[in-house]
């Protein structure tokens, strides 16, 4: 059965992905290991999973590279710092606010959604409800004419 969009993206394959992600970020974040050892650790795995390994890598590697731009970003948003988010949400939140900012073909109720479900099925019992605000009122703000378009329907 082929489920691919006709862009030609799997929204299976992107949600494999995105959980990886969220347990890779949460790896990284909790060894400190460099973020290439952490994706060599999960690399196999999303073979076996026929997750989107491109799209797995490109999370990950991202909220590597701008950490301290998304940390900021993020921050208007939270009532605590970014550090004393719990590990599984601050994952959660970082992959999401990546993909807000910089994956703009990813629709932001898509990102929001994600990062839910992802929290939701890893994180505390709670910790996705405190996701969907944080992430709420930043799309919001980052994807202002999106968010209201989408607001208006």
């Amino acid at each position: 059965m082929n489920r691919r969009r006709p862009d030609g993206v799997d929204p299976i394959a992107r949600t494999r992905a995105r959980r990886r992600a969220l347990q890779a970020v949460y790896a990284w974040q909790m060894s400190g290991a460099p973020v290439r050892e952490v994706l060599a650790q999960f690399a196999h795995e999303q073979a076996r999973e026929h997750a989107d390994l491109a799209y797995f890598e490109d999370l990950v590697i991202g909220v590597d590279k701008h950490r301290q731009e998304l940390d900021e970003a993020l921050t208007p948003f939270l009532d605590r710092t970014v550090e004393e988010v719990d590990a599984i949400e601050r994952a959660g939140l970082r992959i999401a606010a990546y993909e807000l900012r910089h994956r703009l073909d990813v629709p932001y109720r898509v990102v929001i959604n994600e990062a839910i479900e992802s929290v939701k099925k890893f994180g505390t019992e709670h910790g996705h409800t405190y996701v969907n605000g944080v992430l709420d009122h930043a799309a919001a703000e980052w994807r202002a004419a999106e968010f209201g378009a989408a607001r208006r329907d």
